[in-house]
């Protein structure tokens, strides 16, 4: 179970603890991604804190996979390649260390957000569970 979070709103007018844990989180802009490889208690009190700036849930291994192959980038700002994509992603799964950047930067979603002051379902924001993988190849 991966768990990916995507930053939906912008700076303006946020309040310093919640900022904090954006900076925490690696989401300093909007449309920036992270993934987890599992939900852990601390995490899980970041999210309640900026719910009201993010959305998140599980990705399958095929979206992180894609995920890492189109929007990841290694050392150097060089884009990863397909055949080292899959181990990535394997690794990123098993909770094992890393040498790509922590943070994918990805597109606004194709026919763009439903309403970014609302929670899910009605609009973008709060926990989407297994609809996070229809966002993110959205936004790939």
């Amino acid at each position: 179970m991966v768990i990916a979070i995507v930053r939906v709103r912008g700076v303006a007018g946020i309040k310093p603890d919640i900022r904090k844990t954006m900076e925490l989180l690696r989401l300093n802009k909007k449309h920036h991604c992270v993934v987890y490889p599992k939900m852990t208690k601390q995490l899980e009190g970041m999210l309640n804190v900026a719910k009201d700036y993010i959305t998140w849930g599980e990705i399958s291994s095929d979206t992180l996979k894609e995920l890492v192959e189109k929007r990841g980038r290694l050392p150097g700002d060089k884009r990863v390649e397909s055949k080292e994509a899959e181990k990535i992603a394997s690794m990123i799964e098993n909770g094992e260390e890393v040498q790509i950047k922590p943070v994918f930067r990805l597109h606004p979603p194709r026919k763009g957000w439903k309403n970014i002051k609302l929670r899910y379902p009605e609009g973008a924001l709060g926990p989407r569970g297994k609809d996070m993988d229809e966002l993110i190849k959205r936004m790939i």
